[in-house]
């Protein structure tokens, strides 16, 4: 049964509300998770805490690495859901009790010392691994509110309100931390309001129209499950070619974590400069989010993510040859950029690898394949940091994303030009 014909009955109106709602979703989210970004927030909070190098640098792609451990189990519980609204609520519901505990122990009982960022520590990764849970569930609900060929424009508008929420929540992580709270204090209180804006966006699934498609999906079992995942990397071999790309695309996962870090050992800013980079980063990210919805799907969203990882390698490049403020707020906009194109287009070739599939099998195919390599970029990268230098760092993380971005180009196709509805078998 072909999904997208079946979310004609969804009305214009209904449409319309899918896209009011999520949009509002989107910017609580990108509210609360300004409170705790892994490009800024999380690295400071955790070297002020006393964290050491390694772990600082590790946030960013170990944060990737605990939203693909859990996916493949996602995609398995999530295989036969008939209930999606109580499926996407109960999944995001995983996500707050780490965020509401940090932010009542830091807001109230200030711990320090040693064991302080491990506690904090703790609750990122069961956090992380929430949110690792969530993802296939959630890729498959919005498949259920939006048609394919106007999924580009959906997400793009939503991701910019994501980055609007974002603008908001960065305002208030300067006045929060320039205000006259302690240290660890003021992180507390911005990690509670992450909690009360994440309940607050995940109650408006309440209200989402649904597709009847979401309802007549066929029963498969577990067996046929991971028959249809092998299938998929035996037959599809321009989705292999993607896989291969997206490899050396996680070099930036320890840069990210050392943006913020680098700069203020260099330059010796307050920590809250951190809410200027959340702010510069979701501005761009939004704008960023809106084109590539809108440039995906008229050209291709293959095109729309070249434009993101090259902008991921300008942020290396400008971390490279940084030598004033100015630069390092440079390196938060192409960031942002980075950012705010990533998600809609690689969502997007994901529908389109999937085609009238499961589109919850391809997500977590791809995470769960990238995760050796992204653990493999923290360790090198927090094994030969102090040996060599952040300047080596940051230019293997250009020459790296520079070839990654070169396969994407001239190596893989189009997904939309690969039939993605034919049989897995005919799939090239």
């Amino acid at each position: 049964m072909n999904r997208e014909n079946l979310l004609t009955d969804l009305s214009p109106k209904q449409l319309k509300t899918n896209l009011i709602l999520n949009c509002g979703h989107e910017f609580s989210w990108g509210f609360g998770i300004a409170f705790n970004t892994t490009y800024a927030i999380v690295p400071l909070f955790l070297k002020s805490l006393g964290a050491p190098d390694s772990i600082v640098i590790s946030v960013a792609g170990l944060f990737s690495i605990l939203i693909a451990i859990p996916q493949f189990l996602s995609a398995l519980i999530g295989r036969n859901i008939r209930k999606h609204k109580k499926a996407i609520i109960s999944s995001h519901i995983l996500a707050l009790p780490p965020i509401f505990i940090a932010g009542f122990v830091f807001a109230f009982l200030g711990p320090s010392g040693s064991n302080a960022w491990i506690f904090y520590y703790t609750c990122f990764i069961l956090y992380g691994l929430a949110l690792g849970f969530i993802i296939p569930i959630w890729t498959e609900f919005i498949s259920y509110v939006n048609p394919r060929k106007t999924r580009g424009r959906f997400l793009g508008i939503s991701f910019a309100f994501n980055s609007v929420g974002g603008f908001v929540g960065g305002i208030i992580v300067k006045i929060l931390l320039n205000s006259s709270a302690p240290f660890p204090n003021n992180f507390g209180w911005g990690l509670l309001l992450m909690f009360l804006s994440l309940t607050g966006g995940t109650s408006l699934f309440l209200w989402y129209h649904l597709s009847e498609t979401s309802t007549q999906r066929s029963h498969i079992t577990i067996q046929e499950f991971w028959q249809q995942t092998q299938s998929i990397l035996i037959h599809q071999k321009n989705f292999r070619r993607y896989l291969l790309s997206r490899i050396f695309i996680t070099a930036h996962f320890p840069g990210m974590s050392m943006y913020a870090v680098h700069a203020q050992q260099k330059f010796g800013f307050n920590i809250s400069e951190a809410g200027i980079f959340t702010i510069l980063a979701v501005v761009t990210s939004g704008l960023a989010s809106f084109l590539a919805g809108k440039v995906g799907d008229k050209f291709g969203h293959k095109i729309s993510l070249a434009f993101s990882l090259i902008s991921y390698m300008l942020a290396a490049l400008t971390a490279l040859f940084v030598e004033s403020m100015f630069g390092v707020y440079a390196i938060f906009i192409f960031l942002g950029i980075g950012q705010g194109g990533f998600m809609p287009s690689a969502m997007n070739m994901v529908y389109e690898f999937a085609g009238n599939r499961d589109s919850k099998m391809y997500m977590a195919i791809i995470d769960t394949f990238l995760m050796p390599f992204t653990i493999l970029a923290i360790v090198l990268a927090g094994y030969f940091i102090p040996i060599v230098g952040a300047d080596v760092i940051f230019t293997s993380i250009v020459v790296f994303i520079g070839f990654g971005v070169c396969l994407l180009i001239f190596y893989v196709k189009e997904p939309l030009n690969t039939h993605p509805d034919a049989p897995i078998s005919m799939i090239s």
